[in-house]
C-alpha cells in the first residue's frame, strides 16, 4: 500500500469541482503512474460513482491496486434526496450491509474489496456484534480481505474509534488528523497502539491550509466544503503556517510534502489520503515519501509549537461525535477479538 493515497471524494462528489469521467479516469492513471496504488472509495460517493470510475481506470490492472470502500449510507432509497454534503439516512443492518458489499463488487468489476469500512459508524454501531459478525463472515467468504471503520463526518468522533479499536481490533480505522488538528486524532492513534489496527489519515492538510496556497484574500466558491469554516480558520491558519517555514528552509519539501511526512512518522499510519483534484498536486504529494523524514528537532518543534496553539488565542473547536466518557463505559472487548494482521498490499 503506497504511503499517499487517493480518496476518490474529489473526483466523484463535486465537492471539491465537477470532473467528467474521462478526466477522473485520467487523473487516477496518472496517480498509479507516479506511484499511487491505494485507491479509497465509498459506494455513496456519487451515489456508485466512485466505485465505477475506478473499473474504467483500472481494467487490467486488479492485482496491482489496493481498493478500499466504504457502506452504510442508504442512498439506494435517500440518493435522491442529498443536499450538499449533508448525511442521509444510515443502515448497517446484516442484510444491508450483505446488499451494498455486493452492489460495490458489481460496481469494482471485481471478486473481492481489499478493505471494507463502516462508513462514519457511530456507538451504536461500535456495540453491535451482529455487525461485526457479518464482517467476519463475509471476509471467510472471500468477498473482503480485511474491514474497519471510517470516523466522521467531521473532525472529532473521539470514542467511537477509540472503543472500535478496543473491542473490535479492525484491521484498519479512518481519521481526521493533521498538524495543526491533532486532536482528537492523536488519541485515536494512541488506542491503535495495543491493537493490530493500522490508520488511515484523510485531511492531512487541514482542509488545504496546509498546501501553502492559501491567502488573506482566498474566497471559497459556493459549493465549496471549505466555506464552512469561520473567518478566523483562514486568519489564523496562514499565522500558524509561516511559523512552519523551519519544515521547508533548505529541506527541498513544500509544506504539503512537510504536513504528509509529519503524519509518516507515526508507525500507525498506514497510508495518507489528501485531497488531489489537479495533476500539479498529485505529482506534489505521491513524491511526498521521497523527501527527507522530519528530524528530531524539527518533530520537537512542531509539538512545541503545537502546545501553546502557535501563540494564537482563538475560540476553542467545535468538535461533533462522543468527546467525553463516563466511568461505566465498556474498555474491554465484548467479544473474542479477531487477528486481523492482514498487511494491505497490492500483489
Amino acid at each position: 500500500m503506497s504511503e499517499v493515497g487517493f480518496g476518490l471524494w474529489t473526483v466523484s462528489t463535486g465537492w471539491w469541482g465537477n470532473k467528467t469521467d474521462d478526466e477522473a479516469v485520467a487523473l487516477l492513471r496518472k496517480a498509479f503512474d507516479v506511484g499511487i496504488n491505494f485507491y479509497d472509495a465509498a459506494d455513496t460517493y456519487g451515489n456508485g460513482r466512485s466505485e465505477e470510475l475506478l473499473a474504467k481506470a483500472f481494467p487490467r490492472q486488479r492485482d496491482q491496486i489496493v481498493i478500499a470502500t466504504k457502506v452504510g449510507y442508504d442512498f439506494y432509497s435517500h440518493g435522491e434526496n442529498r443536499k450538499g454534503q449533508r448525511e442521509i439516512p444510515q443502515d448497517f443492518s446484516p442484510k444491508f450491509l450483505r446488499f451494498a458489499v455486493d452492489q460495490c463488487l458489481q460496481r469494482l468489476k471485481t471478486d473481492r474489496i481489499d478493505l471494507l469500512q463502516l462508513h462514519n459508524l457511530r456507538m451504536e454501531q461500535v456495540a453491535d456484534d451482529t455487525i461485526w459478525e457479518t464482517l467476519a463472515s463475509l471476509q471467510q467468504e472471500g468477498k473482503l480481505v480485511a474491514y474497519g471503520g471510517a470516523f466522521g463526518p467531521a473532525i472529532g468522533w473521539l470514542y467511537e474509534a477509540v472503543d472500535c479499536i478496543g473491542l473490535r481490533n479492525p484491521a484498519v480505522v479512518q481519521v481526521i488528523w493533521n498538524l495543526l488538528e491533532q486532536h482528537p486524532g492523536a488519541e485515536q492513534i494512541q488506542a491503535s497502539r495495543d491493537r493490530d489496527t493500522m490508520v488511515l489519515v484523510r485531511v492531512p492538510h487541514s482542509s488545504g491550509m496546509l498546501e501553502g496556497k492559501y491567502t488573506e484574500d482566498t474566497v471559497f466558491p459556493e459549493g465549496d466544503h471549505r466555506r464552512h469554516r469561520p473567518r478566523h480558520w483562514l486568519i489564523n491558519g496562514l499565522k500558524k503556517v509561516e511559523q512552519l517555514g523551519f519544515l521547508t528552509a533548505a529541506t527541498g519539501r513544500t509544506i504539503g510534502q512537510a504536513a504528509l511526512k509529519w503524519l509518516l512518522a507515526e508507525p500507525k499510519v498506514a497510508s495518507t489520503l489528501p485531497n488531489i483534484y489537479d495533476e500539479e498536486q498529485l505529482k506534489e504529494f505521491a513524491a511526498a515519501p521521497d523527501t527527507p523524514d522530519l528530524t528530531r528537532a524539527e518533530l520537537d518543534r512542531v509539538a512545541e509549537l503545537y502546545a501553546r496553539n502557535f501563540g494564537i488565542e482563538e475560540p476553542p473547536m467545535q468538535y461533533k461525535g462522543t468527546m467525553t466518557r463516563d466511568a461505566s463505559a465498556p474498555t474491554a472487548p465484548t467479544v473474542p477479538l479477531p487477528h486481523q494482521h492482514t498487511v494491505l498490499t497490492a500483489a
